[in-house]
This record gives C-alpha cells, structure tokens and sequence, in this order.
C-alpha cells in the first residue's frame, strides 16, 4: 500500500502482520520469497470515482494489477483481485458477471473504465494464476474508513452527520420515476465480504470474475432510517441536490446478479441493510473503534 498518510495507521492497529511494504516495492521485493506466498489478495486501488486523472488511474488501477498477475502467473499462485460494480455503467446492459457480457460494458467515469480495462485485459490472457478471481465489489460498507475521506460509504457519513447536526442529506432525484431519497444500491457488509473471500480462496471453484453484492437492491432512505434507528435517533432528512458535476453520470440502481457465485457453491445468508448497518454503528462506529 502506500502508507504515507498516517491515518491509515489506525487500520492495521492491533493486526498481525509479518511485513509493511510500500506498493512500489511489490511484486519485485518479493520474488525470493515466491514459494512461501499462500495467495495475493488485490484489494487496493484508487477508488476515487471523481478522479478525472486518467493517467494516475491506468498506473495504479489497469498497469499495476497486470504486474500484479504477471507476477502470481509466473511463481502460479492464487490471486483475488477488486474489480467494481462500476463497470456497469448506467445499468442499461444489466448486472451479468458473464464473461461474454463483460467487453460490451460501458463505464461512466474514468474510475470505472480502469476497472473496466484489466478485466478486459484479464479474460484475454493465455496464462493465469492457478486460481483467480475478480470480484466486482458494489456498495460495501463496514469498519475502517476513516482514511477514505467523501469515498467512504453513505453509512459512514449518515452516522457522523446525525452525530454532529442531527440530520441526514440525502440527494433528490431528478428523474421522475425515481421519489427522493429512493434511489436504489446494492449495500453489502464488509463483513460478508470477507467471508466469501476466505471461501473462495478455501474452495476455489471455476476462476473468472464474480459479482459481490446482496442480490436485493435497497433505498438510501431505507439506509437512512436504519442508521438513525441503529443511534436510537429519529430520522430528519435533509433533501439536497445531486451535484451538477456528478449529475449526469449518477446511478440510480444497482443490483448484483448472484447466481454465478450461488450456483459455485456459496451458500451463506449475506446481512440485512439493518442487521449489517445495526452491527457497523453499534459494534464500531459508536465505540470509536479504529479511530
């Protein structure tokens, strides 16, 4: 990673972990120790969906993840890697993690289409890790976001705006078919994340790129309320516009298509919005933890 912002030192606070290593020195550094590596999980990247530097984001985003599996394809080790339910798009070519669906799929931003260009890259080559997986993350939300600053999840910020005004903002929609506030995300636990992680890294069912979401897409004003009800708050909204800069590329649904992963052998029950959010802002958000 890069670790030269000092809040990201809280997240690794009371982890074990043999080494801290900055981004650049990876994979390179760790050639010699190639036989001791279990798996690489590819997590990382620059998420900012409002970077415009398209340069900075085929670095890190498309350069490095090709280093990235150059390197697990060499020494044939497991690689997971972040893809994004950004590669969607406006939602209009649907939510299939089908391979042959993948080249037609039309990013709105930069973020999206960088995702969009290693995935792309990924089904085209001819050599691959023994067992890899791309996993679209859509909303994801949980412990540790401090550091992500307006990039953080919409829980997040519900529960620090409560904290600090009493009220929540949620954006009006400006599109007629869609009432304020009901705009609509497939929210999944951080939590249950992980666990599909460690299952597919424990099973290794057929490589490809598998969606990550819940299956059921919900209303940021249902997330809303939970997060107020989590605080034992009343909910009080306050209705603004959606920016004119991000007016026109705004997602106004999302919803994993998770029958890839089900039919694979996944059968855990993800959270509920209001049992994962109840759980984020009691267990963590609340007590400080991470801070």
């Amino acid at each position: 990673d890069d670790h030269s912002r000092p809040e990201k030192a809280s997240n690794l606070s009371g982890k074990r972990f043999i080494v801290k290593m900055d981004r650049e020195l990876f994979p390179h550094t760790l050639a010699a120790q190639a036989d001791q590596i279990e798996a690489v999980l590819h997590i990382g990247a620059r998420t900012d969906t409002t970077e415009q530097d398209v340069a900075l984001l085929d670095r890190l985003n498309t350069t490095y993840s090709k280093q990235v599996w150059e390197f697990c394809t060499a020494f044939q080790i497991p690689l997971i890697y972040a893809s994004s339910a950004a590669t969607y798009g406006d939602g209009s070519k649907g939510y299939s993690d089908a391979p042959e669906r993948t080249p037609g799929l039309e990013p709105l931003n930069p973020y999206g289409r960088s995702k969009q260009l290693f995935d792309e890259w990924v089904l085209q080559q001819e050599h691959s890790p023994p067992f890899w997986a791309g996993l679209k993350f859509f909303n994801v939300y949980g412990p540790n976001e401090y550091h992500k600053g307006r990039m953080a999840s919409v829980i997040f910020h519900a529960f620090r705006q409560i904290s600090e005004t009493g009220q929540v903002k949620l954006f009006r929609s400006h599109k007629p078919e869609y009432a304020d506030g009901y705009q609509l995300r497939d929210f999944i636990y951080v939590e249950d994340v992980v666990r599909v992680i460690s299952w597919l890294m424990e099973n290794r069912p057929a490589s490809g790129i598998y969606n990550l979401g819940t299956g059921q897409a919900r209303a940021f004003y249902d997330l809303a309320k939970a997060t107020a009800s989590a605080m034992n708050k009343e909910l009080v909204v306050d209705w603004i516009d959606i920016p004119e800069d991000i007016r026109d590329t705004y997602q106004y649904f999302t919803e994993a298509d998770m029958n890839k992963l089900r039919l694979a052998g996944y059968r855990d029950v993800f959270h509920s919005l209001e049992d994962g959010i109840g759980d984020y802002i009691q267990q963590y958000l609340i007590p400080g933890k991470y801070r």
